[in-house]
């Protein structure tokens, strides 16, 4: 009986382990480091919080944002795509706007989309300030541009991430605005 008892304690104890290895091995833990806590912070911390008197501007502001990420990325291809997206988003009223969108997306050489979304820039800005009902939009700019000329471009983040330089220069330039409802 002794035999017995012990062998059925063996097995039990074969199974529990058995049994808690196959747990373990479906469980996870992920334990993030204080760097990446800190990113993280500041990912959710640059959501935009921006919101329009009208859906119409927000499509806009949506779709130039698009048009400027894919300049800081130096997707030309990405460029014209979002562009086409932007000048769908103009109505008759805003036929100056809508024709520089849709000469962005007809261009293919990036310093050509830069110059044109320099342009569209100077004249979406004050539709764009107009129209805020909340949140902010930061107005940026960059004094190196086209041969230190200079351009200014629109974000819905604090960091700078320049449109006309793209990886060459990503970090150039500075916040000259808030514009803050």
């Amino acid at each position: 009986m002794n035999k017995q008892l012990k062998t059925v304690a063996a097995l039990s104890s074969i199974l529990i382990f058995t049994a808690c290895g196959e747990s373990q091995k479906n469980q996870s833990v992920e334990v993030n480091t204080a760097k990446e806590v800190k990113a993280e912070k500041k990912r959710t911390a640059d959501i935009a919080d921006a919101s329009f008197k009208d859906g119409m501007t927000g499509k806009i502001f949506h779709n130039y944002l698009q048009v400027k990420m894919a300049l800081v990325n130096s997707d030309s291809d990405g460029v014209q795509k979002a562009a086409e997206e932007l000048a769908e988003s103009f109505g008759k009223e805003r036929g100056e706007m809508k024709l520089i969108a849709e000469q962005i997306a007809q261009r293919d050489e990036l310093e050509e989309q830069r110059q044109l979304f320099s342009d569209l820039t100077n004249k979406v800005t004050p539709l764009i300030e107009e129209n805020l009902n909340g949140g902010t939009i930061y107005k940026k700019y960059c004094p190196m541009a086209f041969n230190n000329q200079g351009a200014y471009w629109l974000s819905d983040i604090e960091e700078i991430n320049n449109p006309y330089f793209g990886d060459k220069m990503l970090r150039c330039g500075k916040i000259e605005k808030v514009i803050k409802k």
